[in-house]
């Protein structure tokens, strides 16, 4: 068991973390029949395409700043009671227009939210801003452009998520650009859906500190070497790979073997109640599937620290922690 030791996130898509019983409560308020994606308390697809759709429909139940405040709060809380200790959350400012509500309210709802289960257990959280590949170029730059004028000190990176078949990293270039020179911290969605090709893509056009995912690279020893050179951090997420069949089973997944070839590697829980596991799980799998010991678990979990978007500061209180 792994609940004693310390838990960090650096991959978590905040609409993607809410509760089944939450969503239930919220579509009970809004008259929301969401029965075709939510039953018996488990979420409802069957492939990468249907997973988008199920993760669109049960974010429609959550409509105001008070809703994600709600939300926020009470995946931390649930992370908190585990001993997490530092936890970054994906966000989309494009999410809070479509719904209406409007890029500004989202956040202030998700910051709130941030606030409040900070003040009852202590965690650390920040967020990451995302631009979603399948509408386009010019809603990521947007979306980098909403990260880099907010001056939200809890906005402290970019990413890039969706759907990755869609485009080349190339196309969405000048959105990364735009981040950097904002100083935030700088991670992209590769190797996961899409092969070995992509992680180069994008550590050829982004630079990036981080990739969500990239274990897509153990399809190219060079690549793999190339990782463990620059000190690319990879946030992993081995539950999601199985649900997603990016891997048959946690036998074939690449953890160990890129952490024992030099690669640094993080572990995180992406979606978590979609697919049907928890950063408690995940923490789980890494000694019972893996085979990692309390000290290897903790050397994850202190290069999630160190790969955090956080300032110096708040690290070194951070890394005191563990």
């Amino acid at each position: 068991m792994t609940l004693h030791l310390k838990k960090a996130e650096l991959h978590c898509h905040l609409e993607g973390a809410a509760p089944p019983a939450l969503t239930e409560a919220q579509a009970r308020k809004y008259n929301i029949d969401i029965s075709a994606y939510l039953r018996g308390g488990a979420y409802v697809w069957h492939d990468f395409a249907s997973f988008l759709e199920c993760y669109d429909k049960v974010s429609e139940v959550y409509k105001t700043d008070e809703d994600y405040a709600l939300l926020t709060e009470t995946y931390l809380q649930e992370l908190a009671e585990i001993g997490t200790i530092y936890s970054e959350l994906i966000v989309s400012p494009d999410h809070g227009k479509r719904i209406g509500l409007g890029a500004d309210a989202y956040i202030a709802g998700v910051c709130e939210g941030i606030r409040r289960a900070k003040a009852k257990s202590g965690i650390e959280a920040r967020l990451i801003v995302t631009g979603e590949r399948h509408f386009g170029p010019e809603s990521v730059i947007g979306a980098a452009e909403y990260a880099a004028k907010a001056g939200n000190p809890l906005i402290t990176g970019f990413n890039l998520a969706g759907e990755e078949r869609m485009g080349r990293v190339a196309d969405y270039a000048r959105a990364f650009d735009i981040a950097r020179d904002a100083g935030l911290g700088l991670t992209i969605h590769a190797g996961e859906v899409c092969g070995a090709f992509s992680v180069s893509d994008a550590l050829d056009v982004v630079r990036p500190s981080r990739i969500g995912h990239g274990v897509r690279a153990i399809e190219d020893a060079d690549l793999v070497k190339r990782l463990a050179d620059l000190g690319t951090v990879l946030e992993v997420c081995p539950g999601s790979n199985i649900a997603l069949n990016v891997f048959p089973d946690f036998a074939a997944h690449p953890l160990r073997k890129l952490k024992e070839t030099g690669v640094r590697v993080t572990i995180s829980s992406d979606d978590p109640p979609f697919f049907h596991t928890s950063l408690k799980r995940e923490y789980e799998l890494a000694s019972d599937a893996f085979g990692f010991n309390d000290s290897e678990i903790n050397a994850l979990t202190r290069t999630a620290i160190e790969a955090a978007f956080v300032d110096e500061a708040t690290r070194v209180a951070l890394l005191a922690r563990l």
